[in-house]
């Protein structure tokens, strides 16, 4: 007999608490995501069934989205705007990066797929962009691509990319780097109702016009306004954040299964490996960046690294590598991409 939606989902959450917990005591890097992801992943490819509620991963979305915009005090804004040049070439490298990857993958595995030209290409294309992992696989079953290959290997893109990146950073000593947080220090609690309504409002506003990513994106610009502004009503509770990562962990934990891994093991296992090379090749790209702006190449790394808007910037947030430049490289990105990679597509396809 199945276990009941509710049932599954508060087993997982139990989980994800254990694992957060856990992790927290090991010292782990971002204990209360990566903790959570893990467990979750492994779990649920032993065939438990894990289960995630969309509507959950919304408010832990507004929340991450409302608590990164209070960081955007006049000041940060004015350092942000004048990085312009830097964020716009870093989208050039986004868009270069996931063409390769693309073609890439359209060599290796095209004749596997199935289908005629355009869809073998629609798939490889949609696969390997560096954009939103919704969207992408909403473009690539519209140009009749392979939805389930195009959502694969972006799950395993994020999952690979939020584990390896922090890990590697903290262990190497990479943290720390910018402790001095803008903004709101303490929290005030009508402050906090009142900025919750607001970036409420902005979300439900978003999803309701079909914007792509919208409690993250909408909570975000409503607090970003507010705070450029010079108005600092109050910080984000850490439990609130906290339990924020821990949802957002369980969602992509909750991808892995079985029958996930067993579909297309050579095009997870390339994806796997096209991943950690354009992680490595991003590397080099932050360092020549980093030379240039004169910022760490640390926070240039998340800001450029292909993982999600969310996770890069919860990473920047725990350890301490200057929240707003990475917030904006991966809103700017994702914002672009959003708009440039279906154009691109049509050009670039087979006719």
């Amino acid at each position: 007999m199945p276990f009941p939606a509710f049932l599954r989902i508060a087993a997982t959450l139990v989980l994800a608490l254990a694992a957060a917990l856990l992790c927290a005591w090991l010292r782990t890097p971002l204990p209360w995501m990566i903790g959570p992801l893990l467990a979750t992943s492994v779990v649920s490819v032993l065939g438990a069934p894990t289960r995630s509620w969309p509507p959950l991963r919304n408010a832990a979305q507004w929340v991450i989205g409302t608590a990164l915009g209070l960081y955007f005090t006049p000041q940060v804004t004015a350092l942000v705007a004048g990085l312009w040049w830097a964020i716009l070439l870093a989208i050039a490298w986004a868009l270069a990066l996931g063409w390769i990857f693309g073609r890439w993958l359209h060599r290796r595995h095209a004749h596997r797929i199935g289908g005629n030209a355009r869809s073998q290409w629609a798939t490889t294309w949609f696969a390997g962009a560096i954009g939103g992992a919704s969207e992408m696989t909403l473009l690539a079953e519209r140009e009749q691509g392979r939805s389930d290959l195009v959502a694969a290997a972006h799950t395993v893109r994020l999952v690979i990319v939020t584990v390896l990146i922090p890990f590697a950073f903290q262990y190497s000593g990479l943290h720390g780097i910018d402790p001095s947080l803008p903004g709101a220090r303490s929290v005030q609690w009508s402050g906090l109702a009142l900025v919750g309504a607001c970036t409420a409002a902005g979300g439900w506003l978003m999803a309701r016009t079909g914007r792509a990513n919208p409690w993250f994106m909408g909570a975000l610009l409503v607090a970003m306004g507010i705070t450029m502004a010079g108005v600092e009503w109050s910080a984000m509770p850490t439990t609130l954040s906290n339990a924020a990562q821990l949802v957002i962990g369980v969602s992509l934990g909750v991808r892995f299964q079985r029958e996930f891994l067993t579909a297309a093991p050579r095009w997870l296992l390339d994806v796997a490996l096209g991943t950690l090379a354009m992680v490595v090749v991003c590397g080099g790209f932050a360092l020549l960046l980093g030379w240039a702006t004169g910022l760490h190449p640390a926070t240039l790394v998340l800001g450029t690294s292909p993982g999600g808007i969310a996770e890069m910037a919860i990473t920047a947030k725990v350890l301490q590598l200057g929240v707003p430049v990475v917030t904006a490289f991966q809103v700017c990105r994702l914002v672009a991409v959003l708009v440039l990679v279906e154009p691109l597509y049509r050009r670039a396809a087979p006719s």
